[in-house]
């Protein structure tokens, strides 16, 4: 299935809003320098190096990274490091729009159920000595993803917690309990789409990944 048949709108467009994205976080990373602000430099040098890292598997790995998947997980990182900021003299999106954690835990969780996904998919027409029906992929990909959901909820009430001990701002913030368990909640909406569209999606990253258990076992 082509690029501009999965979302309507042409490669060449997408990677415009792919290098758009780029700029904006480039942006928010100025932007974070200049109120030397370690929350907004932290995550937007993050999201920066994550997006730079998806041509680099392209170009000298040969993962097959289309337009599409790159324009997802830019998506992703750019929505999350974009949240950290707000408009001026306002506080930043994601303690302002209260749907801005919701939306970016649903896109980040629906990256790491993909990884599963191809993972799982690649092992599974790998090797002949395993068998995994429709259903327990299913079920694999969301445990995966509720298991990064849980890890980074903790990871955020420890980074909180260090921050807090050493008189300083923490660069992810962890709004509660009752806030954790709708992420996770969300997370597990993002591991559902994949684990009902990953077929139509994700076939290639699956063959790459197959292709390169079976060179290693030849």
């Amino acid at each position: 299935m082509r690029v501009r048949d999965r979302l309507g709108i042409s490669e060449r467009r997408q990677r415009q809003l792919t290098w758009l994205m780029e700029l904006v976080m480039l942006g928010v990373f100025l932007v974070g320098v200049w109120k030397v602000n370690v929350k907004i430099i932290a995550n937007a040098g993050v999201a920066l190096l994550i997006a730079q890292l998806v041509p680099v598997l392209e170009r000298d790995y040969g993962v097959p990274l289309d337009a599409g998947l790159t324009l997802w997980i830019t998506s992703a990182v750019f929505l999350h490091a974009f949240g950290t900021i707000g408009v001026p003299g306002s506080q930043s999106f994601y303690a302002t729009v209260w749907w801005w954690d919701h939306m970016t835990h649903a896109l980040s969780s629906s990256v790491v159920a993909g990884v599963g996904y191809a993972t799982v998919r690649a092992l599974d027409e790998h090797s002949d000595d395993i068998t995994l029906p429709p259903r327990f992929i299913f079920v694999f990909i969301l445990l995966f993803t509720l298991a990064y959901g849980v890890f980074w909820e903790i990871l955020e009430f420890t980074i909180g917690v260090v921050a807090s001990m050493a008189g300083t701002d923490t660069i992810l913030t962890q709004y509660g309990l009752n806030d954790s368990l709708w992420d996770l909640i969300y997370n597990t909406l993002g591991a559902v789409v994949v684990a009902t569209w990953g077929t139509a999606h994700l076939n290639g990253i699956s063959r790459y990944i197959e292709d390169r258990l079976e060179q290693r076992t030849a």
